[in-house]
């Protein structure tokens, strides 16, 4: 175990030390925000899948592959597919607008009153994107180290809080190609073979597990297409996202980098649901299936290769709690703060000290939320039921106008909530109904209202 903690530590001092030559990088508001714009297809397809795949696609995908087999993929699946549509067909238009926000395309479309609202939505969003790979992070650092919950809670989520905040955008990027690598290394070529070592091969993995497991549809048709509502078209309009498509060199990089890391999101998600597969056979009574992923790394792999597949955990929680404390904080400092300012825009050091403070709070979140999941589906339900309608709108259909925005950011967000609260987190009956009712009131209020004078174009 000392081997496992010296191997993480070690972990954690490299990431500091990438945190620090990012900010010898970040010299220019744009370089922290979007790493000056220039990407190039490495890093760009690097730093586009580390976002994706946080601790949801990890821990989730384990123990949605423990539960419901090789089917547990879906998850990553649906988040790969739309980062595969995202970069070939809204990269271009997206990367031709030189903005920083989701939002942004809303205030172009709309006005500056719309533009507030979504960032109201698109804030919480982010939020919970970082705290979920910070709950996640804690978890695995929990079972697998056996310590208190705010000294896992400081060990990742404050390392992540300060080379967020003194490197912006590259430290992330630089941060994310090492997290890339270490977890394609240690959950791909370590502790999959392991796994299937341990169990016997394939032939006994398929001996020893129900033919259910083996179906591609046994996680269920109606999870299957809420997956895509929420994640794929989740992808579609997250800050966090969209600030990564703002990085690239050019729509070429885009195109090609963005399509091979969402095949990689895909291969992803079938290695984590064959790791809880293997989980399955291997701990087959266990108490708390969300520790699926810390189990089975406990019990089957040996001192120190064991602390670099926690390393490997860990780059895939790190890379999605930086992307979203990064968007959280762009989010304050691009949409909101600068309304209180009478429009005077963030410098360097303000989003800096911002990036700080969005890192506090997600941190002291997480201290009261306990389930990874449930606080992803929070996040997304929240976010597509209250966005995706107007910002499809804002760019296909040219009689949308601000009050249908509104209208239907207000209705989609508060129906989520309410079923949200009604039916629970794992319902599909929140995005469901808070798409249906958005979509209704904004296409109505649209119509009912005053055409609106003819808006830049947003594509």
């Amino acid at each position: 175990m000392a081997l496992d903690i010296f191997v993480v530590l070690l972990y954690v001092a490299g990431m500091l030390a990438l945190g620090w030559y990012g900010m010898r990088r970040a010299k220019t508001h744009e370089d922290f925000v979007v790493a000056g714009r220039n990407l190039g297809p490495a890093f760009y397809m690097g730093t586009m899948a580390a976002t994706v795949l946080g601790g949801a696609c990890t821990v989730g995908t384990v123990r949605l592959g423990y539960v419901h087999g090789i089917s547990g993929f879906w998850l990553c699946a649906a988040l790969g597919f739309g980062i595969i549509a995202l970069n070939l067909f809204l990269a271009k238009p997206l990367l031709k607008l030189k903005i920083f926000t989701v939002t942004q395309v809303l205030e172009r479309r709309y006005n500056s009153m719309a533009r507030q609202a979504s960032a109201v939505i698109m804030l919480v969003y982010a939020l919970m994107i970082g705290v979920t790979s910070t709950l996640a992070m804690v978890t695995v650092l929990q079972v697998l180290f056996d310590l208190p919950f705010w000294a896992c809670l400081l060990l990742g989520g404050g390392v992540v809080v300060v080379y967020s905040t003194i490197g912006g955008m590259w430290s992330l990027t630089l941060t994310d190609i090492v997290q890339f690598i270490i977890k394609t290394v240690g959950l791909m070529f370590i502790l999959l073979p392991i796994c299937l070592y341990r169990v016997g091969g394939w032939d006994e993995l398929v001996a020893k597990l129900p033919a259910a497991s083996f179906s591609f549809t046994a996680i269920g048709w109606d999870t299957i297409i809420t997956y895509f509502l929420i994640y794929f078209f989740g992808i579609l309009i997250g800050q966090d996202i969209w600030q990564r498509v703002f990085t690239a060199r050019s729509e070429k990089v885009a195109k090609y980098a963005g399509t091979a890391a969402g095949i990689y999101c895909v291969l992803y998600g079938l290695v984590g649901a064959l790791i809880g597969m293997a989980a399955k056979v291997l701990l087959p009574d266990l108490d708390n299936v969300n520790n699926a992923f810390a189990a089975i790394v406990q019990s089957t792999l040996p001192d120190g290769i064991r602390g670099l597949v926690i390393a490997a955990a860990l780059a895939a929680m790190m890379s999605t709690a930086s992307a979203g404390l990064l968007a959280a904080a762009t989010t304050v400092t691009e949409d909101l703060l600068p309304k209180l300012r009478g429009g005077k825009q963030s410098s360097l050091n303000v989003m800096r000290l911002f990036t700080l403070l969005t890192g506090i709070v997600v941190l002291a979140i997480a201290m009261v939320v306990s389930d990874v999941l449930s606080a992803l589906t929070l996040a997304y339900n929240l976010l597509v039921g209250s966005m995706l309608i107007p910002l499809m709108g804002a760019i296909f259909w040219k009689r949308a106008n601000t009050a249908g925005a509104i209208a239907s950011m207000a209705t989609g967000s508060l129906t989520a909530l309410f079923f949200m609260f009604k039916d629970g987190l794992d319902a599909n009956t929140p995005i469901y109904y808070s798409l249906a009712v958005g979509l209704v009131s904004f296409v109505l209020v649209s119509l009912l209202s005053p055409r609106q004078a003819a808006a830049p174009s947003v594509a």
